[in-house]
């Protein structure tokens, strides 16, 4: 969303970036130099998209500023009643000094308050401000589950997903040893709070809802935890028209320690990863949300083999450079056990495949009917890839995994992301 001058600059250069990348092949193709055919046909369709969106979120700021007919911008607030009022000082055609000034705080204050949706403004100054703004959202509230209050927020789940909860926690450092039941409430509500429900779950050929997931919400909100302290720390800046460094990410898995350098360019470029193992029976391999403006991608290596890793993070890439702004904010929780005929799923598994092994490579090379390893190998070094991305691949093609399962990688990467991981 668009929610001050600010922001309206910045998605103006946006828009103007993709007119001109989108009309000149000129300015397009350095954008996409070195990437696979398939993926600059994908992020093309995906700068449309992008162009698109962002079309429309300039449209509905300027309609509730310069017209006061704010109904567009609210519908993309929805029921946050952060948003409400920031939607409201718009729509009222106040600027965040016309705000200050009638609330007698500096102006820095009031921008402190929207750029965290005022979710650290007190009870008694967030009605204040809505008073103000006209803003009556009482009933509004009421009907905000994640706003029901903590008391609520894990009533009705079974004690044995509560205990599985806690002593996973507790081994893996979300909790000290003496958390109890009301420690995990206050960990899970505050996150709900904040990010909402993680709405769906896409899975094999079905897209499920799983909202109330429990152990889905605490796992998030553990990845949530650990992504906002990188953010704080490293200050990162997302730039979803930069997609060049792409083909260099992969390289990366030719190394002992690929994984972690692959971490390392992420962060460069704006992408958290954190690497999370996953609650026993939560049964996801990744995920990719934002917060804030960053694309966080989680991980929880419950298969530890280099091809799954690399096809996962791939995947994950895929959401956050295709769908930025068509899904991200909703969030991606993804299984890899079968493929999925969701459009955006199938789309982030043809980036993920095209962008470790070109499509028009692939379908020239004996690597595809070798049975030789050697084969497989050399052209895994002719494309400077791992060979365990190949290996995997043929696996899957050719539904049978008892093939090369030597050559995957296997126990090669939760020792190198995960601290204290070597052995388990």
């Amino acid at each position: 969303m668009i929610l001050n001058e600010r922001d309206l600059r910045e998605a103006r250069n946006s828009l103007s970036l993709l007119d001109a990348a989108l009309s000149s092949e000129r300015v397009f193709e350095p954008m996409v130099k070195g990437l696979p055919p398939e993926v600059a046909v994908q992020v093309a369709r995906a700068m449309k998209s992008e162009r698109a969106e962002l079309a429309e979120v300039v449209a509905a700021y300027e309609n509730a500023k310069d017209s006061g007919d704010h109904r567009p911008l609210q519908k993309r607030a929805g029921s946050d009643p952060g948003l409400t009022l920031i939607v409201a000082r718009i729509a009222k055609g106040m600027s965040q000094r016309d705000l200050a000034w009638r609330l007698g705080v500096k102006e820095q204050q009031v921008q402190r308050y929207e750029a965290d949706r005022y979710s650290t403004i007190s009870l008694k100054n967030y009605e204040r401000v809505a008073a103000l703004l006209g803003v009556s959202l009482r009933a509004e509230i009421s009907e905000i589950k994640e706003l029901r209050g903590l008391d609520l927020v894990i009533d009705g789940v079974s004690k044995e997903d509560i205990k599985k909860i806690l002593k996973h926690g507790r081994e893996n450092g979300w909790f000290s040893e003496s958390a109890d039941k009301e420690e995990l409430r206050r960990f899970i509500a505050e996150n709900r709070i904040t990010f909402g429900s993680p709405s769906l779950l896409r899975t094999g050929l079905n897209v499920k809802d799983h909202s109330e997931d429990i152990l889905l919400h605490a796992w998030r909100a553990r990845v949530t935890n650990r992504a906002l302290a990188i953010i704080d720390a490293s200050k990162p800046r997302f730039m979803p028209l930069d997609v060049i460094w792409l083909p260099d990410l992969v390289r990366q898995s030719v190394f002992a320690d690929g994984p972690k350098r692959a971490r390392d360019m992420l962060l460069e470029h704006g992408i958290v990863l954190v690497t999370e193992p996953q609650i026993a029976g939560l049964a996801i391999d990744g995920a990719a949300f934002l917060i804030g403006e960053i694309p966080v991608i989680g991980m929880t290596l419950r298969r530890d083999a280099l091809d799954n890793f690399w096809f996962t993070l791939l995947h994950e890439v895929a959401h956050a450079i295709l769908h930025y702004r068509t899904g991200l904010a909703v969030g991606f929780f993804d299984q890899t056990e079968a493929d999925s005929i969701d459009d955006q799923e199938a789309e982030a598994d043809k980036f993920a495949s095209n962008i470790l092994i070109p499509e028009e490579r692939w379908r020239k090379s004996a690597a595809r009917i070798a049975r030789s390893p050697d084969v497989i190998e050399r052209f895994a070094a002719e494309i400077g890839i791992n060979p365990a991305i190949v290996f995997g691949r043929i696996r899957k093609e050719r539904n049978d995994y008892s093939l090369f399962s030597q050559k995957i990688g296997v126990r090669q990467v939760r020792s190198v992301l995960i601290a204290g991981a070597k052995g388990r």
